[in-house]
């Protein structure tokens, strides 16, 4: 570790990007990340085993108490006997096959995808030189991450990795409560090191801070997914706010920026809570969206379930219908979509997941000049239904309505992306009224043609002072509705 937290230092020194904010906010986000709107998130590790609760039953089987703490010994044993370790020759992804998942993915209409390199159980799914708790060492024996980056690459698709590795600071800490397999001295190297007190994870000053001992493991963990794989995107989870990890977080994002310009190529961070300084890596808001367009790139991360991000045995799915309209109003305000799928400790992709991203590729097919490369039009959205901003917040679908429309720009023309046309033949955009009076700051320009993506028959169209009316044959659907408007 020593010889690579040299070799850090070393690039960050001869490079063009220094670990300081002030130098880090020289970073721009790439063009293919700008055109990108819909990517794939994979939640998959020795988590998948249990296949219980969520994917942090590694922590929660330790909690006394908790469900998983109860279904645990009812399963496998008191935890003194069989603890979460005691899982990893069970993972064996036995049906694994890379090649099958990223067709999947490009069928779904996906342009990016992103595995978990690291959750915060500590098990990575990755070949590793700092660790050998990782997936081509133990369970499947195989690289998970290197196999699935060389498919995607195949099909076209970018290949990117995320790191929840900062919250094992303390993920298995409350094995330490009572007597499990979680025992003192830990040191790094094992698998549960370092297993720390748990306190509010949401204060940014919490005690016991991580030691520069576990920061630099961390920092060198990261370094080595991209140094090994070359991942388009880092994606970070949310501890990484924690104020112990600022000095190594702006240590990364100087290597990773500075290692991509000798590669030649654009790279992106994601992160949430304010975690980098703004303009240095792209926001990301967890299960939920922003209100209101914003001039700034930014993603959303969901999941196809709302329960879990990993497969669990009763996941409570989202309909494709939902997800879909959250594409659209993400895009529209000029944000992109990372949809996260569970596969099963064997490697299968549920059913219920492969229906969903079937039925999303099939309207991304129809829909897809509307969302890929799209840019943003001078009004994101009109109609009643409100957004409610902020985290965690779309577990339940907003009920749309045929005067929803969402609106973005592509191919010269504008799109306008009605959100529920469901036993409606007609609709009226009032932001594309024709009021006469050029003084005011609306819609002025002429209206070629208005067709409707996916159906051969033109519409009737006329415009006045209260809208572009458009009257429709047949155009029946649960989904958003597309009319591409054509300006002279």
């Amino acid at each position: 570790m020593k010889d690579y937290l040299k070799k850090i230092d070393e690039v960050i020194k001869n490079g063009k990007y220094k670990d300081t904010w002030e130098s880090l906010q020289q970073y721009r986000v790439p063009e293919w990340y700008r055109a990108a709107k819909f990517g794939i998130f994979i939640h998959w590790g020795v988590y998948s085993v249990p296949a219980f609760g969520s994917e942090w039953y590694s922590r929660n089987m330790y909690i006394q108490g908790s469900p998983e703490y109860e279904h645990h010994i009812k399963n496998y044993g008191s935890q003194k006997d069989f603890g979460y370790k005691d899982f990893i020759p069970m993972f064996k992804a036995q049906k694994f096959d890379a090649s099958e998942w990223a067709e999947l993915f490009k069928e779904a209409g996906a342009q990016y995808v992103m595995p978990v390199a690291e959750h915060h159980d500590g098990f990575q799914m990755y070949d590793s030189e700092l660790s050998e708790w990782n997936a081509a060492k133990m369970g499947p024996k195989r690289d998970v991450l290197g196999e699935l980056f060389a498919e995607f690459e195949k099909n076209g698709l970018v290949s990117c990795a995320s790191s929840h590795r900062v919250e094992h600071w303390f993920f298995m800490g409350h094995g330490k409560e009572f007597d499990s397999d979680i025992k003192e001295p830990l040191k790094r190297g094992d698998f549960y090191w370092p297993a720390m007190t748990e306190k509010d994870h949401f204060d940014s000053f919490s005690e016991p801070a991580p030691t520069e001992e576990y920061l630099e493991d961390w920092l060198c963990r990261c370094c080595e997914i991209v140094d090994k794989y070359r991942p388009k995107i880092i994606y970070f989870d949310w501890w990484i706010h924690h104020n112990s990890v600022k000095p190594y977080l702006r240590k990364f994002a100087a290597y990773y920026y500075n290692r991509a310009e000798e590669w030649g190529e654009g790279v992106v961070i994601n992160y949430k809570h304010d975690a980098f300084a703004f303009g240095t890596g792209v926001p990301d808001v967890e299960r939920g969206q922003f209100a209101d367009a914003k001039p700034y790139i930014w993603q959303t991360d969901t999941a196809v379930a709302k329960n879990s991000w990993c497969y669990t045995e009763n996941n409570d799915y989202k309909t494709p219908v939902q997800i879909v309209c959250d594409l659209v109003d993400i895009v529209s305000k000029n944000g992109r979509l990372l949809l996260n799928i569970g596969p099963k400790a064997d490697g299968t992709i549920p059913d219920e997941d492969r229906a969903i991203l079937l039925k999303i590729g099939e309207w991304l097919k129809i829909n897809g000049e509307a969302i890929y490369g799209a840019g943003m039009w001078r009004k994101s959205a009109e109609g009643p239904t409100i957004i409610q901003e902020g985290q965690f917040a779309d577990s339940e679908a907003k009920q749309f309505t045929a005067e929803d429309i969402r609106f973005t720009v592509n191919n010269g023309c504008i799109y306008a992306i009605c959100l529920n046309m469901s036993g409606r033949d007609s609709v009226c955009i009032k932001s594309l009224s024709e009021t006469g009076d050029m003084s005011k700051p609306d819609f002025c320009g002429i209206i070629k043609a208005v067709e409707v993506l996916g159906y051969d028959k033109n519409p009737v169209w006329t415009r006045d002072a209260e809208g572009l009316k458009i009257n429709t044959v047949k155009v029946d659907s649960s989904f958003p509705v597309t009319f591409k408007i054509t300006i002279e």
